[in-house]
């Protein structure tokens, strides 16, 4: 395997830009790739039959409804796995060594993605029984039952994540730099902000990337360092990244994201629920519950998340321009600000000046070009 490892002394700026957008790109088109798989599977299975034949496949096996539903989305999601095997792969293990911004080793890998496939089985099972049983027992309303099912699900998810499905990844341990625990906790108090644990995770064991988050509801919110932004940032670099998630929680970015992101989720359901009935005659389908019938459902919900991811970006980039400046104003240190965005661009390999199409339509986070800008431009 190809390795592209430069000796950080002797790279220059446009070396180091170009690399970086050779690997956003290269990103950017194995994640396109992904999605028009996904949706050329979907469209396969409705207009040639063959989810039908994959149904009568199923049931060939039980008579009972939730049986074939679990064999009928088994034989798919295995003929998916396999299709998207090569891309997934490379884009997660050959890709991140070639550029070597990977410590994994390849059973290191392997045992990170059983651990994901079954944890998706523990959790995706029950929820796909409970939407079939409202699809099959809700009526004309099933869309409204389901909406109200998942954001309970999404506040529970938020409750236990870090607590119970986090550390089934990663192993996490109170930041222990009394340096550093000082200047954060002391960031805390002159916010008001009451945060249950200031955790740092051994991101390290896979990446060579830097991050940092605030997740968690209630009694598990808890803000989050990696050990790669630890190891490798300046205690002040630390505290300005540590600011900006405190940002997005005195400003109740995450509260506000879930709402918007129910409203979108309702009315997503809605329409979806619509065009679904509307054209099931068409495609041959007799039922809402017709198992045959669900990849036409995914295939609308798919759409329209595809339409509503941009609008999301939106909102995002729009709370991350008020967590930074809220980092900024708290610690008063500009310097450190832009010495922290320009060290997670280098840690990262990020493209710091994205195409504006790109970034408005999957980038979450404004680029770090306009985010190193704005802080050097800030005024006290």
């Amino acid at each position: 395997m190809e390795t592209e490892i430069i000796d950080d002394n002797k790279i220059t700026s446009d070396e180091r830009d170009r690399r970086a957008k050779k690997y956003s790109r290269t990103h950017q088109i194995l994640s396109l790739t992904g999605s028009i798989i996904f949706f050329a599977v979907l469209i396969i299975l409705i207009f040639t039959g063959l989810s039908k034949e994959i149904e009568n496949i199923a049931f060939n096996y039980t008579s009972n409804n939730y049986l074939a539903l679990l064999i009928f989305l088994g034989i798919i999601g295995v003929g998916q796995g396999l299709i998207n095997f090569p891309l997934d792969f490379y884009s997660g293990y050959i890709l991140e060594h070639k550029y070597d911004l990977s410590n994994q080793t390849i059973t290191g890998y392997f045992k990170e993605k059983l651990k994901g496939f079954v944890l998706g089985l523990v959790i995706g099972i029950p929820l796909m029984f409970a939407f079939y049983y409202i699809l099959s027992n809700s009526g004309e309303m099933w869309w409204l039952v389901l909406g109200i099912v998942m954001f309970t699900f999404s506040i529970l998810l938020g409750r236990i994540a870090p607590t119970v499905i986090m550390p089934l990844f990663y192993k996490f341990v109170p930041v222990e730099n009394e340096d550093i625990k000082n200047r954060l906790l002391e960031l805390c108090k002159k916010t008001g902000v009451k945060v249950q644990g200031i955790f740092t995770f051994d991101m390290s064991k896979n990446t060579k990337k830097a991050n940092a988050a605030f997740t968690g509801m209630g009694k598990s919110r808890r803000i989050i360092l990696g050990d790669t932004l630890m190891n490798n940032f300046s205690v002040s670099e630390i505290e300005t990244v540590f600011a900006h998630e405190v940002g997005h929680y005195t400003k109740r970015h995450i509260l506000k994201m879930m709402t918007v992101s129910t409203l979108v989720t309702f009315l997503g359901l809605f329409i979806t629920a619509k065009l679904y009935e509307a054209s099931l005659g068409y495609f041959g389908f007799t039922a809402v519950n017709e198992i045959a019938a669900l990849p036409l459902l995914f295939l609308y919900l798919s759409l329209y998340g595809l339409v509503t991811t941009p609008i999301s970006n939106i909102q995002s980039r729009m709370y991350e321009w008020e967590a930074d400046t809220f980092a900024l104003e708290t610690t008063k240190d500009k310097v450190s600000f832009v010495s922290a965005m320009e060290k997670l661009a280098e840690q990262n390999l990020a493209d710091k000046t994205p195409n504006k199409i790109i970034e408005f339509l999957f980038h979450s986070h404004p680029s770090l070009e306009k985010r190193i800008q704005f802080g050097r431009d800030f005024r006290f």
